[in-house]
């Protein structure tokens, strides 16, 4: 399969050397200057893109993008509200926090198809608990709220909170009662999301999806000027280790959840091909009594990726 430029003219990528400290746009001549760790590049001023080095990110099949639907900070005040002051536990909590920052950023994330078999030994019992989305992930950030205390999903104000974790029974009223142990196959594919870029690994997806049915090949032109796109810095290969290794995650926390004592667990991942997908997030940071709540929004769906405290 042949590579595909992010330009609308169809040009090919071109391969510079990594040492390069400056470079020329191969189809509108503006001037590129990679920084140090990039190893793809994309022209603010027509969307094509610049590979650096040999390895890394040249082996890259295609770019897709998510168009940008969330747009104004209006919408997103609105959308986080009806997040943050709704439900028992957090009742008027953005109108008792200060926003600090409120950003919008194209973010690459690498797409990798990765498949999951996984052998599972348990008893017959499912539990009757069904998946917590990351909203869940929210309600842990605003119950732990207050005196540094872990909240009702374990999150806690001290790092990341878990997303999407499978909460069996807790949410959904208990587990059934008998059954004899017996073997059983959970099989699942994914596209994986892993954020390509080092400086936002924190913010990691667990288990999210892009609605992918909307991506089209990636044309910076198509997104509002203005808009920061950033460029990555983790590598293909490094993307699909990490994968391997969260879908093996997200695998076990399946299968915890449907299934009560697991005597054993087994799962073999295998990942093919990547694809690499430029997203539009917001960012919203509140500080609410001394804690820092930040808020990761696709800017595409209007969801919420995920919620960190720090």
């Amino acid at each position: 399969m042949t590579q595909q430029s992010s330009s609308t003219s169809g040009s090919p990528q071109v391969l510079a050397p990594s040492t390069a400290t400056s470079l020329k746009c191969p189809s509108c001549g503006a001037p590129i200057a990679p920084k140090f760790g990039e190893m793809i590049i994309t022209c603010e001023y027509c969307g094509s893109s610049v590979t650096l080095g040999t390895a890394g990110w040249a082996n890259i099949q295609k770019q897709t993008m998510l168009p940008l639907k969330l747009q104004s900070t209006e919408q997103v005040s609105d959308r986080v509200k009806s997040l943050m002051d709704t439900g028992l536990l957090h009742r008027h909590l953005q109108e008792s926090s200060v926003l600090e920052e409120m950003t919008l950023s194209v973010v690459p994330y690498w797409l990798v198809d990765a498949s999951a078999r996984t052998s599972i030994v348990a008893s017959n019992m499912v539990a009757q608990g069904a998946t917590i989305a990351t909203t869940a992930a929210l309600f842990g950030v605003m119950a732990g709220m207050g005196g540094g205390r872990r909240g009702v999903f374990g999150g806690g104000i001290g790092g990341p909170l878990l997303t999407g974790a499978m909460l069996g029974g807790v949410m959904g009223g208990g587990m059934g009662r008998g059954g004899q142990r017996k073997a059983m196959q959970m099989d699942e594919n994914y596209n994986f999301p892993i954020v390509a870029l080092k400086a936002f690994t924190q913010y990691q997806p667990h288990d999210y999806e892009f609605a992918l049915q909307e991506r089209t090949l990636f044309d910076i032109s198509l997104y509002p000027k203005g808009i920061k796109v950033l460029n990555g810095d983790i590598s293909e290969d490094a993307a699909k280790y990490q994968a391997k290794t969260l879908v093996d995650e997200l695998q076990s926390q399946k299968a915890h959840a449907k299934y009560h004592e697991i005597q054993q667990i087994q799962s073999q991942i295998d990942v093919s091909d990547t694809e690499l997908l430029h997203v539009p997030i917001w960012f919203v940071r509140y500080d609410h009594k001394g804690n820092k709540i930040v808020l990761v929004m696709d800017g595409n769906s209007g969801n919420p990726i995920n919620s960190v405290g720090l």
